[in-house]
């Protein structure tokens, strides 16, 4: 019988994408599956048919090889009929199909090469609170978890000391067991063993069998200069143990800083608030602002200085966890008015207001014109 075109078996066009193609592929085999058409001999022709047509359209070689020769260009390449046809296009079944069919059981894609052999543990993560002190500078912190273990009772194997685990009668060591599903030949993870090839007879008494127990754990951590909110640490090989005696996951620190009381961090830089005399902002002064790490710095205040204004001190702030450099540290003074002013001082004040021409009765009306000015 004269074979179809595969643009034809699929819908599409000839210069169709290839996530056209596979779409086009994957309505076909979700629609004629076997499985969901049982006993239909018609469905069953239908899923073979498109199948190899995609086994030529999906790749691009044999897609361009097709175009040129049509049927015959493809005769080599094992497409002599469904039987003949590589049966390799199943491996990528599952990344189309999904799991709806169990792609990744029936026709040993990658699930199956890693079944029965040691696996990789799980990650672990927890959340660490530090201080903005122990940010800025490191700190060494000692945590507490707790995570699974192997069992102290049977090594991690699982099975009561003295005894040993037997190949599964099931599949006979093999990790799958095959049968026949309509016109495929299909392998499933054995059921009795879970893949592993073996079971066992006499589980530990400790653990049940599962090999592991959960235990908690102190770890002595370091954590860095200059880590910030949200920072996370990998400590290698700390998570959970791997099955069949598989390596150890990671354990990931999350890092949350406290609020300081009296410095802000804007990443790498610091931002505090310094109060200071009407007289040292009329002045100028010399005052002393403490650091983050206890250190006294020396910040000449001019005079006329206003309310609000910001000064730096350079090399005062945090240092980069990646370039090392340090950040600033950004003093902002508030003008701090005196209350509870005595007669002497009250003097003082108004003598210095009639000097400088001041009318306290009244508003300043330079200051008036300024804010005019903004408004309009």
């Amino acid at each position: 019988m004269t074979k179809r075109d595969y643009y034809e078996v699929l819908g599409i066009s000839r210069n169709a994408s290839q996530e056209e193609v596979k779409q086009a592929y994957r309505q076909l085999a979700l629609k004629f599956h076997p499985d969901r058409n049982p006993g239909s001999q018609e469905a069953e022709e239908k899923f073979k048919e498109a199948a190899e047509a995609y086994s030529a359209l999906g790749d691009g070689d044999k897609r361009a090889t097709y175009d040129r020769f049509g049927h015959e260009g493809l005769r080599g390449e094992g497409f002599s009929g469904f039987s003949g046809f590589n049966a390799s296009v199943f491996e990528d079944f599952e990344d189309i199909l999904g799991s709806f069919f169990g792609f990744g059981d029936l026709f040993g894609s990658r699930d199956r090469r890693h079944r029965g052999r040691p696996q990789r543990g799980r990650d672990l993560a927890l959340e660490l609170e530090i201080s903005l002190k122990e940010a800025a500078a490191g700190a060494e912190k000692e945590i507490s978890l707790a995570r699974a273990e192997a069992c102290p009772a049977c090594g991690g194997a699982g099975v009561e000391p003295g005894t040993r685990k037997m190949t599964c009668p099931a599949c006979q060591g093999r990790r799958q067991v095959r049968y026949q599903q309509g016109f495929f030949t299909v392998s499933r993870t054995c059921s009795q063993c879970r893949g592993s090839g073996e079971i066992i007879l006499s589980p530990c008494r400790e653990c049940h069998g599962s090999g592991r127990v959960k235990a908690k754990r102190s770890l002595e951590i370091r954590i860095p200069e200059g880590v910030d909110e949200g920072s996370r640490l990998r400590l290698e090989g700390e998570g959970e143990p791997g099955e069949l005696q598989g390596p150890r996951g990671d354990l990931y620190v999350v890092i949350r800083v406290t609020k300081h009381p009296f410095f802000e961090r804007q990443e790498g830089n610091l931002l505090c608030e310094i109060p200071i005399s009407f007289s040292q902002a009329a002045l100028g002064a010399t005052i002393e602002v403490p650091g983050l790490d206890g250190v006294m710095d020396r910040l000449k205040i001019p005079a006329g200085t206003q309310t609000g204004e910001v000064f730096r001190l350079k090399g005062r702030g945090i240092k980069d966890l990646r370039s090392h450099r340090k950040g600033d540290l950004f003093v902002r003074v508030a003008v701090r008015t005196p209350k509870n002013l005595t007669k002497e001082e009250k003097s003082l004040l108004q003598s210095l207001a009639e000097l400088r021409g001041e009318d306290l009765e009244k508003p300043d009306r330079g200051l008036i014109d300024k804010l005019k000015n903004v408004i309009h």
